[in-house]
């Protein structure tokens, strides 16, 4: 049931997760083995080189993709900057294992063929480079399990592959979704992995054969096939994905379904094709996506806009929030505001509620007497935000039994139910939020400002393509709070394919 309901969408980001990886593999080779080779003839530069390789492999690779955000030309979202990534962590054991495989060969060999007259390019091309191939295939071997590995974090900033599922998986806690992304990037890693072992197997029993050099016509075939499989799914990536337009989301389960929305919308009713950069990794690089036109555009919330990016102090009135945030964005960052979509989804603080009962609370004034007895799991967004953690604390004098733990938005919900943190701050339109028998502490002192979903997009997309002004209009005032929390239920607990619950959303409403 689940394969049948997913088939389509694993197999396309399985190739999507393989083209990453291709391409990726095939710019460092054509990086990191001329490196490997310059610094055997210059020995000088080995040192700063693999030391500069071996910093970017400590790096994590989370803030490798994140830096990339905001780099010119490599950087953004997207497949680019994700495969920038990719070749980075790939060129070490590239680098490494050409230096020591060419190294590591005979000096009496080099000896003997200098003494029957060959230059060092020949010298190079006819005896090391064979005698060092198999080393320098496990090099390659290694660079691209660390590839298949790392590119499931790609989906964190648009660039695709099986991360897409797993990132949804951990938002939806849904551990279905997770192994769809999971098993088959175990699978693509296994498969290199013995594919490209039994190359460097072959390599070993051929250099103990024939210590002349040459190579066996077998691995030359094999080698090229690899290649020209590469090349085949790069090709077949670049026919088949021509996207005009791209909208994004953020990193959660009502993101990824307003994203979808959007889309679908868009596609239905005009001729543009619509390319999901769906998963994104929070408020501000979908902000920087939209403004630099990486994205067409995305679904933000009125009181994020005002208080996360615009930096202003929280206020009460829907209204003038949206105003405010409307002419700001248009003034600072040449970006268009829409109608809002009719919904308004607040931080939610959240307890069990098995706890609500026993404690005998409803608000935030009341459970205020109880947090230092609490450990609370918050986002880092909260934790950071204007609108956050920080003034929430002081509005309501929040102490806790020690500093909130900062967790990924898909984990608090397990988190919370399995006892391991007692308070959360989510959204208030969260489908697991009556799934799970939790309880919604309320906001008595009004301290959040309000959070009306709003569409964003860039102008100059605006300008280019004008028919998506009058789609994205027929959103105003469509989803009440009620069905913004049924399609979050259904993704969440009942493991529906976004897709399918945003069809039968848009076939329920007349005007769309």
């Amino acid at each position: 049931m689940f394969f049948n309901q997913y088939a389509s969408e694993i197999i396309l980001h399985t190739v999507e997760h393989l083209v990453l990886v291709a391409i990726a593999m095939t710019v460092a080779i054509s990086i990191g083995i001329p490196l490997g080779i310059l610094i055997t003839r210059k020995p000088k530069f080995a040192s700063p080189i693999l030391g500069l390789a071996n910093a970017i492999q400590t790096i994590p690779s989370l803030a490798i993709f994140g830096f990339l955000i905001s780099v010119p030309f490599l950087g953004g979202i997207g497949k680019v900057p994700a495969i920038v990534a990719l070749t980075l962590y790939a060129l070490l054991p590239l680098i490494r294992n050409t230096y020591i495989g060419i190294n590591s060969v005979d000096p009496a060999i080099r000896e003997a063929g200098r003494g029957m007259g060959m230059t060092d390019w020949q010298l190079l091309f006819q005896v090391e480079i064979p005698l060092a191939l198999g080393v320098i295939l496990a090099g390659v071997r290694v660079a691209t399990v660390i590839s298949v590995g790392i590119a499931t974090i790609a989906a964190a900033i648009g660039g695709g592959g099986l991360g897409v599922f797993i990132f949804r998986g951990i938002s939806t806690v849904n551990n279905q979704l997770i192994l769809a992304g999971a098993i088959p990037a175990t699978f693509i890693a296994l498969g290199a992995d013995f594919a490209l072992g039994s190359l460097e197997k072959q390599l070993t029993q051929q250099r103990k054969q024939n210590r002349k050099g040459n190579i066996n016509p077998k691995i030359v075939i094999s080698f090229t096939v690899i290649i020209l499989l590469a090349v085949g799914l790069i090709t077949f990536a670049y026919r088949q994905t021509t996207p005009t337009i791209v909208i994004g989301s953020k990193n959660f389960t009502e993101q990824v379904i307003l994203g979808e929305l959007l889309a679908q919308e868009i596609e239905s009713h005009t001729n543009l094709k619509v390319d999901r950069s769906l998963n994104l990794a929070g408020t501000f690089i979908c902000h920087e996506a939209v403004k630099a036109g990486q994205i067409a555009g995305y679904v933000e919330y009125t009181g994020t806009a005002f208080t996360a990016v615009l930096k202003e102090k929280p206020i009460s009135n829907p209204q003038l929030v949206y105003e405010k945030v409307k002419e700001e964005y248009n003034r600072k960052f040449q970006l268009e505001v829409m109608q809002p979509l009719g919904f308004n989804n607040t931080f939610a603080m959240i307890i069990r509620g098995e706890d609500a009962k026993r404690l005998q609370i409803k608000t935030l004034s009341e459970a205020a007497k109880y947090t230092p007895q609490m450990v609370a799991g918050f986002g880092y967004e909260f934790l950071e935000r204007e609108d956050g953690y920080p003034g929430l604390a002081k509005t309501y004098g929040l102490k806790f039994a020690k500093p909130p733990q900062q967790m990924e938005l898909g984990l608090m919900y397990k988190a919370l139910t399995e006892k391991k943190v007692d308070l959360i701050a989510a959204n208030s339109t969260d489908g697991l939020i009556p799934v799970l028998n939790l309880v919604i502490l309320e906001d008595d002192k009004q301290y959040f400002p309000p959070y009306q979903a709003v569409p964003v997009f860039n102008q100059a997309t605006l300008e280019k393509y004008p028919e998506l002004r009058g789609v994205i209009e027929r959103l105003a005032g469509v989803i009440s709070t009620v069905e913004m929390q049924n399609m979050n239920y259904q993704v969440d607990n009942q493991s529906r394919p976004v897709e399918s619950v945003v069809q039968e959303f848009i076939k329920s409403k007349s005007k769309l």
